[in-house]
Parts: C-alpha cells; structure tokens; sequence
C-alpha cells in the first residue's frame, strides 16, 4: 500500500527539515521509510549547509509535557517496520507536513527531556488542533455548573428557640464541599427561617433585574407556625416541621446549583458565617409586605395594558410554553395532593380495620377462625405501615418536586417580566428623545439661542439613555436565552431522577403487599 501512494513533492526548506528529523531522533522510521522507497520519489541530493532558522516559540496551548502523555516509556518493539504487513503510516503520507503546528514541538533543535521513543500512531494520530484546548464560554459555565454539583447541603435538628409568640425554628445547615472558594471541606451554622427570606430578598434584589432566575424560597404558613409556637405538640406541628425543613434544603441546593449565585458574597456568609446580620422586612403582615403587595398589584395592571411589540419569536414560543406549563403542573400538583389526603384516610382505614379484626379474632370460638382473624390483623397493621409509607412517598418524592416546580416557573416568569420592563423602559426614553428634539426644533425655529444649548446637552444626555437601554435590553433577552436553556435542562433531569424514585417506591409496596398476603394465604385456607 505504501508503493501505491505518491507523496506530495518536498520543496528544498522541507527537505532540509525532513532530513533533520531523520538524521536526528529519527521519529518516523516507518514514514522515511516508505518515501525512499517509493519509485515515483526523485533521489533527494545532499542539502548544503545553511543557518538554521531561529525555532518559532512552542504555543502555550501545547506544552510539551503533554505530547507523552499516553506512552509508557520506550517501546523499541512497537516500532512500525518495511515488513509490517499492517503498516499503519502507509496513507499517513498526504497528511504529515513538516511545517504542521502539530509537529513544532517535535522538531524543535532544544532538548526535549519529556520526549521519548514512543510508537509514531501517538505522535500522529490523533490530529491535535491548537483549538481543542481553547474552550467556549458555554463549555466553561457547563464546568463551573458541574463543579457546582461537588457540594452538598443538609438542613436538619429543627430546635424551638424561645417561649410564646416570640419563639422560631433554628435549623442546623450543614455544607460538606471540595470548592476552593470555601475555607473548609465541612461545616455548620444555625439559621433561623427568617434568615433563609432575607437570603433571598438579597439575591433577587441582585440578580432578577438582569435575567437571572433566582429560586424562590419556601413560602410562610401562619397557622403552621402558631401552632409550633404556642406548644402544640401533636402530629399536624411535626409534620408541618419536616416539610419546611425539606423545603429549606431543596432552596439552598437550587441556589448553589445555579454557578452565578453560588459565587455571590451573600450566599457564602450565609453558608459559612456563624453570625448573621438580622433580616429585616420578612414580617408576613408589615408594612413593607403590605407595599410589596400593592406594588405587585399595580405590576400586573401594568403587564396587562403594556403590549409589547416582540420581534423574536422564541421570547413569545416561550412564554406561551411556560404559560401551559404552569397550568398543566398546577392541576397535578392538585391531583398528587389529593392522593396523599386518600392514601393516608386508607392507612386510617386499615389501621381500623385490624384493629376490628383483631378484637373479633379474641372474641371466636373457633381455634383455626380465631387464629386467622388474628394473622389477618397482623397483617393489616403491616398494610397499614406500608400505606404511611407509600403517602410519604407520594408526597416528599412527587408532590413536593411538582410544588417547587410551580413556584420556579413563577420566577421564570419574573424574569421575562423584568425583559418587558426593560424594553418599556428602553422605548420611553426613545419617546422622550424625540420630544427633546422636537423642542430643539422649535427653539431653533423661534430663533432662542441661550435654550438651544441647553436643550443640545439634554438630547445628548438622552441619546445616551437610549443607547443604554438598548444594551440593556439585549443584555437581559441573551441572559434570559441561557437561563432558560439551563432551566429547561435542570427540570428534565430532575423529573427523571424523582420518577424513577417514585416507581421504585410503588413497584416495593405492592412486592410487599403481595408477599404479606401470600404468606397469610395458607394459614386461611387451613380454617376448617
């Protein structure tokens, strides 16, 4: 094969090199090889002497370390030879050039201790492009989201702090990370729910205005609350306790996993400080609340009369798909809720039902009848254990994932909310500009020249809003664009992972029922 390839014709400066290399360390024996003894190749004459070029500066992207990488040492065995019937650089010949980027390093005249004599595929093949080692801005996001699932946050020991209506919850928040922004591998600090409010009001304070999607921490429940206040200890308080532990966890997992607010000051104090400033305007029924209220009221009679002329189709596919999207998780949030209520009236159900079986069991005559009414209740208690099981299942696997889910496309759409306001904005000051040069206009008209500068320097001072608000505004539309791309990839793997979760837990329940009523089966066909 290599007779039959006719290598490309070698100017004088390329047979000066090739000869360099041969004569040297003599890297392709197999290549110089197979081009002398092609009969097509002219004999190469002596070259004469000449100054050697000065050696080009190995590009940083290929130190040469990394051109040994995957060799072992010398391998003299592995050395391609004439009567190698597999001659792997017989076609090799139309793509080894002497002055390729790839082969600087190579034949470079400065000792290379790094370089050893290695077989010629791991110089040659495969092709090493200078570009493969420059990364695109999406590909370094990607490794720093990745690098952002290399922690881990547990929100757990709910304590009460306190007597009467001024008591709180103190939840233990414990980060376990190798990042090298933190301190240390481990540690713990207390927060009240308070603080995890004012976490959150920082960073959409921060990060909302300009396209991120910052998620929303869990919501305040009142009645819940009193009841843990006031002392009422009973299975309602801690249920509601374990719900807005998980449902804290779940809210800082998301805002570490999201590589922007992860690196924000804000987010590490609360992670690592031990002291926190008091967070302030997180009242359920103060004034500031009652503003925000007003506020977002008046936000969305805005929403409603502002029609905004969009010229990008995927903006408008978008919001109309998330539109949909909400509605339709809406209604099965709804409907999973509705089965935890049912699964746990059928685990009261059942619980009653053994008990009533168990108290006929101790009232029959009958040996082998009251025997199995008794294996009958026993085995209802443990149906009854299952069902408890599979309602937590229902609820903390799936309905919880549908929940937050919710509240997310409520911020993803706060931030195509925030896209709308920065487009108003952009088109008013454009309004406003043409106002001042219609007034430039009729000062100039009726001949005022002590207002015409006046009026040039606030057209000038509006054209630059203008230009501001349009940078703004792309801004925001380019950030949104990747948000939403990580946002839409976040909750495809989420939902993978939680539903396979929530199969494996129905798929055991009903192995359990089956195995608890097959061992029973034998012991009620023995009633005789």
């Amino acid at each position: 094969m290599a007779a039959e390839m006719e290598p490309p014709p070698l100017g004088d400066a390329e047979q000066t090199d090739f000869r360099e290399v041969e004569d040297g360390e003599d890297l392709f024996v197999s290549t110089v090889t197979t081009l002398e003894s092609s009969p097509s190749s002219p004999p190469e004459p002596e070259p004469e002497p000449e100054p050697e070029p000065e050696p080009e500066p190995e590009p940083a992207s290929l130190p040469t370390e990394d051109v040994n990488v995957n060799s072992n040492g010398p391998k003299p065995a592995e050395v391609l030879l004439d009567d190698d019937p597999e001659d792997l650089f017989a076609e090799a010949t139309d793509e080894v050039s002497l002055d390729s980027p790839e082969r600087e390093p190579i034949l470079s005249d400065g000792p290379s201790p790094a370089i050893t004599p290695v077989t010629p595929t791991v110089m040659i093949t495969p092709r090493i492009e200078p570009a493969m080692f420059q990364r695109s801005p999406e590909e370094e996001e990607e490794e720093e989201n990745g690098d952002a699932f290399d922690m881990h946050i547990s929100v757990s020991d709910p304590e009460k702090v306190g007597d009467g209506m001024n008591a709180y919850m103190a939840y233990k928040v414990t980060t376990k990370t190798s990042l090298r922004m933190f301190n240390r591998n481990e540690f713990s600090v207390k927060r009240r729910f308070s603080d995890f409010l004012g976490l959150h009001s920082k960073l959409a304070s921060k990060y909302l205005h300009i396209g991120y999607i910052v998620p929303p921490a869990p919501e305040k429940s009142i009645v819940g609350m009193t009841k843990v206040k006031v002392g009422k200890d009973d299975s309602s308080s801690t249920e509601f306790v374990e719900k807005r532990r998980s449902a804290l966890e779940r809210y800082l997992m998301r805002t570490v996993k999201h590589p922007i607010l992860l690196k924000d000051p804000d987010v590490q104090q609360f992670l690592e400080n031990t002291e926190l400033p008091r967070a302030v305007s997180t009242q359920a029924l103060s004034g500031a609340g009652i503003l925000r209220m007003v506020n977002k009221a008046a936000e969305a009679v805005n929403k409603m009369t502002i029609k905004m002329n969009e010229s990008d189709a995927w903006f408008e596919e978008k919001q109309q798909q998330f539109e949909n999207l909400d509605a339709q998780l809406r209604k099965l949030h709804a409907s999973v809720e509705s089965l935890v209520v049912h699964r746990k009236e059928l685990s009261f159900n059942t619980a009653s039902f053994a008990k009533s079986a168990a108290m006929l069991g101790n009232s029959e005559d009958h040996t082998a009848l009251s025997r199995a009414l008794s294996q009958l209740a026993e085995v209802e208690e443990k149906i009854d254990q299952l069902h408890q099981d599979q309602a937590y299942a229902d609820f903390y696997l799936f309905s919880e994932l549908v929940g937050d889910y919710v509240r997310l496309l409520t911020a993803v759409k706060g931030v195509f909310d925030q896209r709308m306001k920065t487009w108003s904005k952009w088109q008013d000051a454009q309004v406003m500009l043409q106002r001042k040069r219609e007034a430039e206009a009729k000062l100039q008209y009726a001949n005022k020249p002590d207002k015409l500068q006046q009026a040039k320097d606030e057209i000038k001072e509006w054209e630059g809003k203008v230009e501001q608000g349009e940078r703004d505004f792309e801004q925001i539309s380019k950030i949104i664009r990747k948000e939403v791309g990580r946002f839409e990839k976040d909750r495809v793997k989420d939902f993978k992972v939680v539903i396979v979760k929530y199969l494996e837990s129905l798929v055991h329940t009903q192995q359990q029922l089956i195995k608890y009523w097959e061992a029973f089966l034998p012991e009620a066909k023995a009633i005789a």
